[in-house]
């Protein structure tokens, strides 16, 4: 209004998100979220979303009717899960392979289920004969996976779990908050009842909005419950209703539906195994460059993640000043250890927007070298520490270094 003086609105920073999430979201996903909102029942806003639950069916690869997003974020999706599928007393499977393993055992102990665990070392993966004879052993009503363990950079084979929870009478529940989008996941193919993720993450949204999906089979235990679903902000039937049959439940964020949906459209016009292979391409390019350097990632090639890559900090070195230095001195952030991890790990995620082109490692000397003031000399004589200027990989660019710079 005119004579009315405009708020002071703090100054926000350009960063590099190289984290673990949130990503770097697409400028058309970011103008989508200046457009005017509408009200919660809206016709257009309902159509809307209608054609987001058909480009999340296509993500997750599932013909699942209940497939939606809830107004969350990820662990959203992870409360959403286990309290629709357990019941007090229920017998919960969890396999535990790094934090996200953890929170999924305290979660189910938070809605009454009974939780054994089956664990591997951080930063490898689960036998997966181990978990389908756990299940076999333990009976359990629910069997919970995570599928991208954002934690260790994990990624976890779910070969025969579904069949094995299947015949025990159980139902498969898999986080999948790091690989939608950005990894090989195959809902239907493998036999998962419920599958949840994120939208800040390789679809390159802004947090706010948690897709999940529901089976058949997951539908009908919902449905047979003895008890009511302890949140009703969660239950899934009553979401179904809303996303579906338009009856009120809660007022969704419009702008965030928008985001959504564009991002959701980006993805699937670039293809959905051409993602996977982008992201592929880029985590290998890093992995190259991160070895060049003489240093490692955590889990082997074998089982890495590609959106999400765990670098294990060399011995004298502190993490958190090398996060400070990159983030003050060159606007990038990267993700600490947590856990029995802390301060042992970078964690550097190569998802979504951030990597929609190819990546590169950032010039030693201008960011490696003085962040992280480690690295074998150039081998071409530069007298640079942690330069590896012939280091060549797939993705042109490299001077090895602990970050990845995207090229616009």
């Amino acid at each position: 209004m005119a004579g009315t003086n405009a708020p002071t609105f703090p100054s926000i920073p350009k960063r590099l998100l190289l984290g673990p999430g949130p990503s770097e979201v697409n400028p058309e996903v970011l103008r989508s979220l200046a457009l005017p909102p509408l009200g919660h029942l809206d016709p257009v806003l309902m159509e809307l979303m209608g054609q987001v639950q058909d480009l999340l069916r296509l993500s997750f690869g599932t013909r699942n009717h209940l497939t939606l997003a809830l107004s969350g974020t990820g662990t959203s999706g992870m409360e959403a899960a286990l309290a629709n599928s357990v019941e007090p007393g229920d017998r919960v499977l969890v396999g535990v392979i790094g934090y996200f393993g953890d929170r999924l055992c305290e979660i189910a102990k938070r809605v009454g289920g009974v939780v054994q665990r089956v664990e591997a070392e951080w930063g490898k993966p689960l036998d997966p004969q181990d978990v389908r004879e756990a299940i076999r052993k333990w009976e359990p009503k629910v069997v919970c996976m995570v599928h991208a363990e954002t934690s260790t950079g994990v990624l976890q084979d779910l070969d025969g779990i579904g069949e094995a929870a299947h015949q025990a009478g159980a139902l498969l529940l898999v986080d999948a908050v790091t690989s939608l989008g950005g990894q090989p996941l195959r809902v239907d193919d493998w036999g998962i009842d419920i599958c949840y993720s994120g939208s800040q993450k390789c679809l390159g949204a802004p947090s706010g909005l948690a897709p999940i999906t529901f089976s058949p089979r997951a539908v009908e235990r919902v449905q047979q419950r003895k008890h009511p679903v302890d949140s009703y902000y969660l239950d899934a039937v009553l979401l179904d209703k809303y996303w579906t049959d338009r009856q009120y439940h809660h007022t969704i964020s419009a702008p965030l539906v928008y985001a959504l949906y564009t991002a959701l459209s980006l993805l699937h016009a670039e293809g959905l195994e051409a993602s996977w292979d982008r992201h592929r391409l880029n985590h290998r390019a890093f992995r190259k460059g991160i070895e060049g350097l003489g240093l490692h990632l955590l889990p082997t090639e074998a089982y890495s993640l590609w959106p999400l890559n765990a670098v294990l900090v060399p011995s004298g070195l502190d993490e958190a000043k090398i996060r400070a230095s990159l983030l003050n001195e060159h606007a990038i952030e990267v993700g600490g250890g947590l856990g029995p991890l802390k301060g042992r790990l970078l964690r550097v995620g190569l998802m979504g927007y951030g990597v929609a082109a190819r990546v590169r490692a950032g010039t030693a000397g201008r960011t490696g070298d003085r962040a992280v003031g480690y690295g074998p000399p150039c081998r071409r004589g530069c007298g640079r520490t942690g330069c590896y200027a012939d280091v060549r990989t797939p993705v042109d660019g490299w001077h090895g270094m602990i970050s990845a710079v995207p090229i616009r």
